[in-house]
């Protein structure tokens, strides 16, 4: 009896140990300022401390930022600036469409300095302050660029930088990893946290309850009192791009002594970029549809026809004139 007690008390020591260094990192506290959690709305239909913008619409379930239609662009940003100087966002959303073998274009998570700003970097402004995420679903330049898509990757910019659609932003991407997380019907989630310098990104997208790495960079320095948002785009292609829930977390390490310090002026910068791809241009689409090229290989095949029989009543009417010439 002594013994199976032993063996269980030893067994539950060997757990805690394992779950130790992720779980007890740091104390977690829920910022509800920061949060967008079901019910959404308020009275009317605003929603506490967050705005929309662009064709956004809100439901009972989740906030659509633009639905599975050509050209739309929508964004849901947090009204509070966040002055915890470490943190956990865990996004909930959910992406999907009609769409089989091309679609796009994708939405990305922001904290940034100038928020409600609509532009063409996924549904928001190019040139900005601060850090974004990027969750890239256009599926077109998977092999220009050597990976898979979906594709999540990390960009902090200090307002000088271009986010370059044509390269997929990766001359200036901190880290990424292909993550499939479109079309799933269970519940997907995005981690971006942020502890010590430190940016983290994970993803849970197999139903289960844990997240799994996607990349981790050191030496990113983010200041205090940017803006928390979500945006979303569409091009030609598209999708429903859904959030269902924002999550985020106020992190105090458990160990070592924090150095006190004022980081509402401080400049976005990291240490190391990823090594820019080699970028090969995408072939140009066709402008003639399908009946277009039918009619011409038509045309074409009758024209190479009736080339054919003019030749050869040339030919026999060349050979009657040689004929004639003998009698």
């Amino acid at each position: 009896m002594a013994f199976n007690f032993f063996l269980s008390l030893t067994l539950v020591i060997s757990l805690s140990t394992e779950v130790l260094p992720e779980v007890l990192e740091s104390h977690e506290y829920l910022k509800r300022e920061h949060s967008l959690i079901r019910p959404y709305l308020g009275t009317g239909t605003s929603v506490p401390y967050w705005d929309f913008l662009g064709n956004t619409m809100v439901t009972s379930n989740f906030v659509r930022l633009t639905a599975d239609v050509q050209s739309q662009k929508g964004a849901v940003w947090n009204k509070v600036p966040c002055n915890v100087r470490y943190w956990e966002v865990q996004l909930q959303f959910k992406v999907h469409g009609s769409g089989k073998d091309l679609f796009g274009d994708g939405f990305a998570f922001w904290y940034v300095k100038d928020p409600m700003r609509l532009g063409d970097v996924f549904g928001s402004m190019d040139y900005f302050n601060g850090l974004v995420v990027i969750a890239d679903t256009y599926s077109n330049h998977n092999a220009a660029h050597k990976h898979g898509h979906p594709y999540v990757s990390a960009m902090v910019n200090n307002g000088t930088l271009h986010y370059d659609h044509d390269r997929d932003g990766t001359h200036t991407q901190l880290g990424g990893c292909v993550s499939k997380f479109r079309n799933i019907n269970f519940d997907t989630y995005l981690s971006i946290r942020y502890i010590r310098d430190t940016l983290e990104v994970r993803t849970s997208i197999d139903g289960g309850q844990t997240y799994t790495g996607c990349f981790t960079v050191v030496g990113v320095a983010l200041p205090t009192g940017y803006y928390f948002g979500v945006s979303a785009v569409t091009g030609d292609l598209s999708d429903n791009h859904d959030v269902i829930a924002i999550k985020t977390y106020d992190l105090v390490p458990l160990e070592g002594a924090e150095v006190l310090e004022d980081r509402s002026h401080l400049v976005p910068s990291a240490l190391n970029f990823e090594a820019p791809r080699d970028h090969v241009d995408d072939p140009k689409p066709s402008m003639l549809t399908g009946w277009k090229k039918i009619a011409l290989l038509v045309i074409g095949i009758a024209g190479i026809s009736g080339a054919v029989i003019i030749g050869g009543l040339m030919y026999a009417k060349q050979k009657e004139n040689q004929r004639k010439r003998f009698y």
